[in-house]
């Protein structure tokens, strides 16, 4: 695992249909580190490749842990990451529906969301020591978004603005759309994704993933959530 430059804490579905179909419309999937064919649909405002650009390199995921250099060694954190996922619950979620962001889609969760706001916390916290600080550039980039006084405290305390009672949970499918587009994308994806989306919505496992070289990021191993 040396050879990834960057590390987060990820929640990923699992194998199967949704996890199939995300990897396919994002054109890349983390858990074979592979490029994969976008599928055939017609009616969208844009070709997928262009559509998906933003968050491809990232593969289909919802962020706990944001992407982090390492103060020490990948083991430390394994051990760690490990020990916090052997001591917390699984968590059930209502389920998760297709949503629109400002100028991008996802996937958000439906009803209440508490107990992911929660177990995020935790790995924001305890995982915490492993992350090295971010750098000036780096803030400098964030702060362009306006924070808000409590997205900054965050930005100054986490190295990250939308984490504790900032974090709002999902799972990106595009970059930024036009004005309109949105509404095109979503008629098309609406029909697809409603069969696939899972009720109730499980947590079940930590996902660690790695940026490689060419910046895109790979799915390292799963953590089960046994506590």
């Amino acid at each position: 695992m040396h050879d990834y430059s960057r590390y987060a804490i990820y929640v990923a579905p699992p194998p199967g249909p949704l996890a199939e179909f995300a990897a396919a419309w994002l054109g890349w999937d983390p858990a074979r580190g592979a490029f994969v064919a976008h599928p055939p649909l017609p009616g969208l405002p844009r070709p997928i490749a262009e559509i998906t650009e933003t968050p491809r390199k990232y593969g289909f995921h919802g962020t706990l842990k944001p992407p982090m250099r390492l103060t020490g060694d990948i083991k430390a954190l394994q051990a760690d990451l490990a020990a916090l996922a052997a001591r917390l619950k699984p968590v059930t979620l209502s389920g998760l529906a297709l949503t629109r962001i400002g100028s991008f889609l996802a996937l958000t969760i439906e009803g209440d969301a508490t107990p992911l706001a929660r177990l995020a916390a935790e790995v924001v916290e305890t995982l915490d020591p492993h992350r090295a600080p971010p750098s000036e550039a780096e803030l400098e980039r964030r702060r362009r978004a306006r924070l808000s006084p409590a997205q900054e405290d965050n930005l100054a305390r986490w190295g990250y603005p939308y984490v504790m009672a900032e974090f709002k949970f999902h799972l990106t499918l595009t970059g930024k759309l036009a004005f309109g587009e949105a509404e095109q994308v979503a008629e098309v994806l609406a029909p697809v994704l409603a069969p696939l989306l899972p009720q109730p919505f499980e947590v079940r496992d930590l996902c660690l993933f790695g940026e490689a070289e060419d910046g895109r990021f790979h799915l390292l191993h799963r953590y089960a959530l046994t506590g």
